[in-house]
C-alpha cells in the first residue's frame, strides 16, 4: 500500500505568507509569484497549476464559491483559521499538514 504523504508539489496563493513553505518542509513548495503567476485570475491560475502541482494553498475564503472547484485537477486547502499571517499558521502546523494528507476526492 502507498503512503499518500509522499512528496507532494504544493503552490501556495500570492496572498499566503511565503514562510508557510518552512512549515511544509519534505514538499516541493512554490509560490505564485515564484512560477511568474502573480496577478492571474483565479480560473486561469488553477488551470495551470492543476498542470504542475498535487495542492493550491489559498486563504482565500470565496474560492469555493467563485471557482467550480471539481472542474479542476488539483486539490484547494483554504487556510480559514485567522489572519492571514504566519503567526496564525504557525500553531496549527500540525492541522495544516493533515488537511494534505486527506485523500483527493475522486471525480
Amino acid at each position: 500500500m502507498l503512503h499518500w504523504l509522499a512528496l507532494m508539489r504544493i503552490l501556495l496563493d500570492e496572498s499566503t505568507p511565503r514562510q508557510l513553505k518552512l512549515l511544509l518542509e519534505g514538499h516541493e513548495v512554490r509560490t505564485v509569484q515564484e512560477h511568474g503567476w502573480a496577478a492571474m485570475e483565479n480560473g486561469e491560475l488553477l488551470t495551470l497549476a492543476s498542470k504542475e502541482f498535487d495542492v493550491f494553498l489559498t486563504p482565500d475564503r470565496n474560492l469555493p464559491h467563485q471557482q467550480s472547484l471539481p472542474d479542476y485537477d488539483i486539490a484547494v486547502v483554504v487556510l480559514a483559521a485567522g489572519p492571514n499571517r504566519i503567526a496564525t499558521y504557525e500553531p496549527i502546523a500540525d492541522v495544516i499538514r493533515k488537511a494534505l494528507e486527506e485523500p483527493r476526492r475522486e471525480r
